[in-house]
């Protein structure tokens, strides 16, 4: 199964990288680490999180105050957001279709 990255959820992920990052150079990495290692567990197990919305996912990240928003279109795993989780809950809905 494969997986692509919504163009902002993409930028949200290496924004985020870049702020943990200046934070503290190993947590930068960290933070990529979980959300990959939640990305494999998404492609392992895709509908093991629950439903946020119709059709979109959510896994929440350790350590990290972060979920991954996600469909599922056949084979393919959409990442929509790398949602921080005290932000506006519906600020990603816009890149849905």
């Amino acid at each position: 199964m494969n997986f692509t990255f919504h163009p902002e959820a993409e930028s949200e992920f290496n924004d985020s990288i870049e702020y943990y990052k200046d934070i503290e150079p190993i947590l930068g990495f960290d933070f990529a680490t979980e959300i990959y290692s939640s990305i494999k567990l998404i492609i392992s197990f895709p509908k093991a999180w629950p439903e946020i919305d119709s059709g979109i996912h959510r896994i929440l990240i350790k350590r990290f105050p972060f979920g991954v928003l996600y469909s599922l279109d056949h084979d393919e795993i959409y990442i929509l957001a790398v949602m921080h989780l005290h932000r506006d809950p519906d600020y990603w809905k816009h890149r849905i279709g």
